[in-house]
């Protein structure tokens, strides 16, 4: 990512992501039913919808945590998680896999840090490791990172002396070190304590006010409305409604839509 990315460029940019009747089943428990969605460089995508309805699932998908049965995502002009060779899909060897998630960055639930890593650790470990990066450079831009989400003094701490919502800033940070051209955030303040969740909407804000692409599977109607380029809702595995957060959150179409905000309200 371009530190200094330029604003949101919303409909006029180019298509990032191509979802097209994208499935998904557990057993005989089908997931998603076929979800088709653009998203396009610089926009924030946020997904809400209940428990069950499989915006986590989809988000996975995107970054080939779960595979499809059917459909097809590309991300840029390749499907994560595949290679075509001779006019046909191959599954992706694991080098292959690593420079395509390059592109992807993801913020989980759980912060997922290393505990015996220091925060600097934490960010350039896949910088190093995977992306084999010269050290300077990984701890220098690591550095900016940190500086960027207001943890400059939290370098050489380690996890388990940071607060939640420091430690949910630090995985976002350790997202971002690999320059992704997406990130994917799965209701990354849902373990947080209340009083915490602010400081990292506010960290996704200033991301997103940057013109980093975002899908956002969250429940934060308030995030959706100030951020959001497009709000998705999602239910029993399919997209019921979209639109922008004037359109969907303050005059949904949909009954399903009204009834699941009714709860927030």
């Amino acid at each position: 990512m371009n530190m200094t990315a330029p604003l949101n460029q919303g409909g006029s940019s180019p298509v990032l992501v191509r979802a097209r009747n994208v499935h998904k089943s557990y057993g005989q428990h089908e997931v998603l039913k076929g979800i088709d969605l653009d998203v396009r460089v610089g926009e924030t995508i946020v997904i809400l919808g209940p428990s069950g309805s499989g915006k986590s699932t989809f988000l996975r998908c995107i970054n080939h945590l779960e595979t499809m049965q059917g459909g097809s995502i590309i991300v840029g002009d390749e499907q994560v998680g595949y290679q075509m060779r001779g006019g046909k899909l191959y599954r992706a060897s694991p080098a292959v896999m690593a420079r395509q998630r390059k592109d992807i960055g993801m913020v989980f639930q759980q912060f997922n840090l290393y505990p015996h890593l220091t925060v600097l650790q934490n960010i350039i470990e896949a910088p190093i490791g995977v992306h084999g990066e010269k050290r300077s450079e990984a701890e220098s831009y690591a550095r900016a990172l940190l500086e960027r989400i207001g943890l400059s003094e939290k370098e050489n701490a380690y996890p388990r002396q940071l607060s939640g919502g420091q430690q949910q800033r630090v995985a976002i940070a350790r997202a971002l070190a690999i320059k992704p051209k997406l990130m994917l955030f799965d209701e990354p303040t849902s373990a947080l304590d209340p009083e915490l969740v602010g400081e990292v909407l506010a960290t996704m804000r200033d991301l997103a006010t940057q013109g980093l692409t975002m899908i956002v599977v969250t429940h934060e109607i308030g995030f959706a409305k100030e951020a959001a380029d497009r709000v998705i809702f999602m239910d029993g595995g399919k997209i019921v409604e979209e639109g922008s957060p004037e359109q969907v959150l303050v005059n949904p179409n949909q009954l399903r839509t009204r009834a699941f905000l009714n709860r927030f309200i």
